[in-house]
């Protein structure tokens, strides 16, 4: 697996966060409509009941109304984890080429630096010189052993059209 940069494991890690938080917030969006149905519902009962009952009625209200509240912040701070996270996107879009761009200017100044002193530029161009000769020597070996493999490769053939050759040549003079 190819290791991530700094930028693409926050981003990923703002992703699975917001991802996260939506689904809490979606579950805590469910409880807070059940509760409200339920509030709703023992509302409607204790209009005709007791007040005892209107009491227990109004701190559910209460509860149904913190819920509510948590729910909200929750939806929001989802929201703040994506925004984060496209933003960690953008961030990276604008690094990369500045990385790039700063990678090709190291090079050009390491080359400038070493064709710019005598000493440095004579002894990249020696070693040049050493790497050409050395794949030379390799592609001549290698050529070579190519032409000596099918030279007794055409050997063996001739040798065998031969023997056939000189025992046909021999019944021709028996026959004859």
């Amino acid at each position: 697996m190819a290791t991530q940069t700094t930028t693409q494991r926050q981003a990923a890690a703002k992703k699975a966060a917001d991802t996260r938080k939506q689904n809490a917030a979606k579950e805590s969006a469910a409880h807070t409509k059940a509760s409200a149905r339920r509030t709703s519902t023992s509302a409607r009962k204790s209009a005709k009941t007791t007040s005892q009952a209107a009491r227990s009625t109004s701190r559910n209200a209460r509860s149904t109304a913190k819920q509510a509240t948590r729910t909200a912040a929750r939806g929001v701070d989802a929201q703040t984890t994506r925004l984060e996270a496209i933003a960690r996107q953008a961030e990276r879009v604008a690094l990369i080429p500045v990385g790039a761009a700063l990678e090709a200017r190291d090079a050009v100044v390491d080359t400038v630096r070493t064709y710019t002193d005598s000493r440095t530029a004579k002894r990249q161009l020696d070693r040049f010189e050493r790497r050409g000769a050395n794949a030379l020597r390799r592609d001549r070996q290698s050529l070579e052993r190519t032409a000596r493999a099918t030279r007794r490769d055409i050997e063996q053939r001739t040798d065998g059209l031969r023997s056939g050759a000189s025992s046909l040549v021999d019944e021709v003079r028996t026959l004859i």
